[in-house]
């Protein structure tokens, strides 16, 4: 299965990709296994919505990458449980004695308009969206922590950065991966762990019925390259995010106006200088709560 270009190749490397036997996770999992990556396919074959389980989908995809000439095991634990996150990294170490690169891909639709979201509409879609990033990437990040190495790519969404009509549940669990992410690089620079999140768009399951003739040209694979890039040892940067889709990749970042200063701030105040507060002339891009706070300081000095 070699498809290495100036040996931009994953060699020993050992990747656990969820959400892994369609869609975005199936090319992420082809891409990588392509390279030279021991791959566990994650897929627990439910329904889009999360309902159900069918080992299909996940073995299917091992053995298309095997097929190939590749090196890859299935797995069908859910990333909603602890227990489950436990198994997929079990299942990794047991496989190939150790975890480079987690990609958290696994995710569900549950859409309703806010005043009729209920529990079993929302509850879901955190634990696989969110609490699902935590469970399958912490017992992985012990083991990177301890080998000095790791790569970290959580998928978030536009629903998320820049919001969706009917997407509460699914935009607050995608925004809740930006902020993961970027604790995770804080975290994890002193031992060689990089984390990003990307905001894909992709013709899948989950969005064929949403995006209309595009997603046509909304091929997964083109999404991969991205993934497959954040993934590797050279990759140059942590806790950044990027929108990618199409065949276009851009960085999105979270920007910061210089904003106002009045030591006896009143609400009058920020009535009468309201466009000059929100005025972006002159933004910065802070890197860190810290650096955030730090705009206060030339005020107080």
């Amino acid at each position: 299965m070699a498809d290495i270009v100036d040996n931009f190749g994953y060699d020993g490397k050992v990747a656990h990709i969820t959400g892994a036997g369609n869609g975005l996770g199936r090319e992420h999992a082809l891409l990588l296994a392509g390279r030279g990556a021991q791959v566990v396919v994650n897929d627990l074959g439910g329904s889009v919505a999360g309902d159900g389980a069918d080992s299909g989908p996940a073995q299917q995809v091992a053995d298309e990458i095997e097929a190939a000439g590749g090196v890859a095991v299935a797995s069908t634990a859910s990333v909603s449980t602890r227990a489950g996150g436990e198994d997929i990294v079990r299942t990794a170490v047991d496989a190939f004695g150790r975890v480079d690169i987690v990609i958290n891909n696994a995710g569900i639709l549950r859409d309703k308009a806010f005043h009729n979201l209920t529990d079993d509409l929302l509850d879901p879609v955190l634990d696989v969206h969110l609490r699902g990033a935590f469970y399958v990437t912490q017992p992985a990040w012990k083991l990177m922590r301890d080998q000095g190495y790791g790569r970290v790519v959580n998928t978030s969404s536009a629903a998320g950065i820049f919001g969706n009509f009917g997407q509460t549940n699914y935009g607050a669990a995608k925004m809740g991966l930006v902020g993961f992410t970027r604790v995770l690089a804080q975290e994890g620079a002193k031992y060689g762990i990089k984390a990003n999140v990307i905001a894909p768009g992709a013709k899948t399951r989950m969005t064929e019925d949403l995006m209309g003739a595009m997603s046509d040209k909304l091929d997964p694979r083109l999404v991969s390259p991205l993934v497959a890039f954040l993934a590797h040892e050279d990759c140059p940067v942590s806790g950044q995010a990027f929108s990618v889709g199409g065949g276009r990749v851009a960085q999105i970042f979270i920007g910061v106006t210089q904003g106002i200063f009045d030591a006896e701030l009143s609400v009058e105040t920020v009535r009468d200088r309201w466009e000059e507060l929100c005025d972006q002339t002159g933004y910065v891009v802070p890197t860190s709560a810290t650096d955030e706070l730090g705009l206060l300081f030339p005020h107080l000095s």
